[in-house]
């Protein structure tokens, strides 16, 4: 019965795992790490699976080796996985270490047509990602840039079937925009951006421009251009006239926003599809994830949230029509910055993550019938950060008589290095991993705990009017105001004050 409440719990990998050159890095030294993970109890690893990698010497040339050995040692260790299909860069957001650029031979197409990535209004381009703008269009050697996704994860289907079949991988997480999350790259650092700045619209490419021209016209309003008054990277909303101004209510405003946002879902739910297929009858579950920009939340405008193309606000959910999306697909939605709470944050940012991740997202998502799973968008590993956390992923507590009320599927915690495995880190995490168990033993079975069945065939698509009934706000589910599986607090971190001497513990 308890083993209902049960969350697994997966830490990300080293972002340079694989190296630029396509070799695993440090083999013996990782192989120490993740035996010391088993060991605490936890279920499984995460990595990205780059593209930038993989498919790096020319188009249709992949190369798995590198992925397949640590893909081996991560099933000789007794670890299960989730990978993420990395169709962006890595380097340029809050965390990236390290540089992984696209493959060379695409971004040698954006040289003679730099439109086929990101733009904004200034005109700077951004090389996260490839604009949605080229989603259908055959420019990279004939392929589209959906069928150059859609070849990539077929590609890894066929060559990493064996471990697929062993159960090896829970899920597979598309990579559906910059940082692997379903978004405009909004608030790009390589761009000058801080927190809290509002971030900018991403639609001043080409293809975007022509693509919006196209549906103000045939909404009876040729006249209507992209804004040219939502402001730059780092205003406040006050600042601007679209957001300070209201111009985002306007007939004018509410038609942008809704375009804005339907192309995010459209190119989310075309990506979805090939991977359905690619994936067709794996005991795996699809995942995409959604940022949480929890900045700006608390303002009416919700600017922040907007310009990366989550059209939500007081009155409109605009979570829940991505959510009623993913559903034909059998697919997880998976949140960050579970470990955050509102009264950590700045003020003057209006940021409210607390209010984010329980009212608006988990409600929403639940409401569609949708797997929910999260992650801590910050490294933490405080005790105060890990209650957060447990609150979140079982926001009633345990249930132990069956199934909680509300309970994500699973964790994924970032990240794994040497400070999570300084002593007293590790110590604490492994009370975390323990408490995400409901204290229940360590289950290798997911099947124990979940339900992991052949992935069905992608349900019919689901009309955007149909989708887009779903930003109907609704009354939040009710959360409890603290965990019932707290890890502890202050009298616990002065015991580890002292633990911390001794050198056995």
């Amino acid at each position: 019965m308890m083993l209902a409440n049960y969350v697994p719990i997966y830490v990300m990998l080293q972002l340079d795992i694989i190296t630029i050159d396509n070799v695993l890095k440090d083999k013996a030294e990782l192989e120490k790490q993740l035996k010391q993970l088993h060991g605490a109890g936890v279920d499984g690893v995460m990595c990205d699976v780059w593209w930038g990698i993989v498919e790096s010497k020319g188009p249709k040339e992949y190369d798995w080796s590198a992925y397949k050995a640590l893909f081996q040692l991560v099933q000789d260790c007794k670890l299960k996985m989730q990978v993420v299909m990395s169709f962006h860069q890595c380097g340029g957001n809050v965390g990236d270490v390290v540089n992984i650029p696209i493959p060379q031979w695409v971004r040698e197409v954006g040289e003679t047509d730099p439109d086929i990535f990101y733009t904004n209004r200034a005109g700077n381009r951004n090389f996260e990602y490839l604009t949605i703008g080229v989603d259908n269009l055959p420019l990279f050697d004939g392929r589209t840039a959906i069928e150059l996704y859609r070849d990539y994860m077929t590609s890894f289907r066929e060559n990493i079937a064996e471990l697929l079949e062993a159960g090896l991988f829970t899920d597979i997480e598309v990579g559906l925009g910059p940082a692997g999350e379903l978004r405009y790259p909004s608030y790009p650092e390589t761009q000058g951006w801080a927190f809290p700045g509002i971030g900018e619209f991403q639609c001043y490419d080409k293809y975007l421009k022509a693509d919006f021209e196209e549906a103000a016209t045939n909404a009876g309003h040729p006249e209507w251009g992209l804004p040219d008054d939502a402001g730059e990277y780092n205003d406040n909303p006050d600042a601007t006239g679209f957001f300070g101004s209201k111009g985002y209510l306007s007939e004018k405003g509410k038609f942008f926003l809704t375009w804005y946002s339907n192309k995010l879902i459209t190119h989310g739910d075309q990506i979805l599809d090939e991977a359905n297929k690619a994936f067709l009858g794996c005991k795996v579950k699809l995942a995409i994830k959604i940022s949480g920009i929890h900045w700006w939340y608390k303002d009416d405008s919700h600017a922040a949230e907007l310009t990366a193309g989550y059209y939500n606000l007081n009155d409109r959910d605009g979570y829940r029509p991505i959510a009623r999306m993913l559903s034909r697909h059998y697919g997880a939605f998976n949140f960050t910055c579970l470990e955050m709470r509102d009264s950590e944050q700045d003020a003057a940012a209006k940021s409210a993550p607390q209010e984010l991740v329980q009212q608006k997202v988990f409600s929403g998502v639940k409401r569609e019938e949708v797997y929910m799973a999260g992650e801590n968008a910050l490294e933490r590993y405080d005790r105060t950060a890990y209650n957060q956390i447990l609150l979140n992923v079982r926001p009633n507590g345990v249930n132990r008589n069956g199934p909680p009320e509300l309970k994500m599927e699973a964790l994924t915690y970032l990240r794994l290095g040497g400070e999570l495995l300084k002593k007293k880190n590790f110590r604490i995490f492994k009370t975390l991993v323990k408490k995400l168990h409901a204290d229940q033993a360590y289950t290798p079975d997911p099947s124990k705990y979940s339900t992991l069945v052949p992935l069905e065939r992608s349900k019919p698509e689901i009309p955007i009017e149909e989708l887009l009934k779903a930003s109907e706000m609704l009354q939040p589910f009710p959360f409890d105001d603290q965990t019932d599986m707290s890890v502890g607090g202050a009298t616990n971190d002065f015991i580890d004050s002292f633990l911390n001497m001794i050198p056995f513990f």
